[in-house]
């Protein structure tokens, strides 16, 4: 492994004027986990990283609690912060249910949710939860700051709006509606350390009487190059009464959105197959989770 200077910053603007300074020759790093893995396998080659670890206050979860409040997710939160969490786990269950299944906990316990979102993978679980929460990001650079929708932030496998020098600082979710239930799944060949074949995140909100969707988003990864949400079929959802049958048509639209493609770990056939299938079970793990109090 080629050596690196290792630069440890106090402050988000320290860290962005390294960053300046060294440009190309420069990385930042958070958690290290698949920064690490690139730089032993050659596919990085940094002369220094910028440590993010020890810039204050990125890695807190914050929430209030109401109809106006919506959630906040330092970049520095780590997997097993979130996963540990009792407001992610009662309020936000569909990005527990993906930060509870990456890697080990040894990995959880420093993968952080911003390092995650941008390595940009296709398979990244905790990508598809917040798309489907129509999350924002918050970016800071040189430039200044901006937000703008986490769907909008991947351009392909690898690859973000991130320009020289930005670091990703804060993930925000909005407020969400009444009687709202989310899930997501990982699917994969074994319930073990690897790769999912699909994830799929779906979120309905219910009316008064819990009877009509009133809100509907379903996120999809290793579905496209990047995630993805199938508009058609959120569409076909809202306003009607969530049935298994309509979520089985609606899982139906939503493979037809999909952009699968054959892989060494499966044929794009099968991968559009489980999308109908798993887009109407995690639909009915949504009602289950709306009907239910906590």
């Amino acid at each position: 492994m080629r050596k690196f200077s290792y630069l440890t910053p106090r402050s988000l603007d320290e860290a962005i004027s390294l960053m300046e300074s060294y440009g190309e020759r420069a990385r930042y790093v958070a958690g290290g986990t698949d920064v690490m893995v690139k730089l032993k396998e050659g596919k990085l080659r940094p002369d220094y990283l910028v440590s993010l670890r020890r810039l204050p206050n990125l890695d807190r979860i914050m929430w209030e609690q109401g109809p106006s409040g919506e959630l906040r997710i330092g970049a520095l939160a780590t997997h097993r912060a979130l996963e540990s969490s009792a407001t992610i786990r009662w309020h936000y269950p569909i990005v527990h249910d993906a930060v509870s299944n990456i890697g080990s906990v040894q990995i959880r316990n420093v993968a952080t949710i911003g390092g995650n979102l941008v390595n940009a993978v296709p398979s990244a679980d905790g990508a598809i939860p917040l798309v489907t929460l129509d999350a924002k990001v918050r970016l800071q650079g040189p430039k200044g700051a901006r937000e703008m929708d986490l769907l909008h932030f991947f351009l392909g496998p690898g690859q973000t709006v991130l320009e020289g020098g930005e670091v990703l600082t804060q993930i925000l979710v909005p407020p969400l509606l009444p009687r709202t239930g989310s899930a997501y799944v990982k699917f994969g060949r074994r319930e073990a350390m690897e790769l999912p074949l699909l994830g799929v995140g779906v979120l309905l909100s219910l009316d008064e009487e819990m009877k009509r969707c009133v809100k509907a988003r379903i996120g999809l990864g290793v579905a496209a190059p990047t995630p993805i949400r199938a508009f058609n079929a959120e569409r076909f959802l809202e306003g009607r009464e969530p049935t298994e049958a309509v979520l089985r048509e609606a899982g139906q639209i939503a493979a037809e959105e999909s952009r699968v493609r054959d892989s060494v770990r499966g044929a794009a056939w099968y991968r559009r197959e489980m999308v109908k299938v798993l887009v109407c079970r995690m639909g009915l793990r949504c009602l289950e989770r709306a009907r239910s109090p906590h």
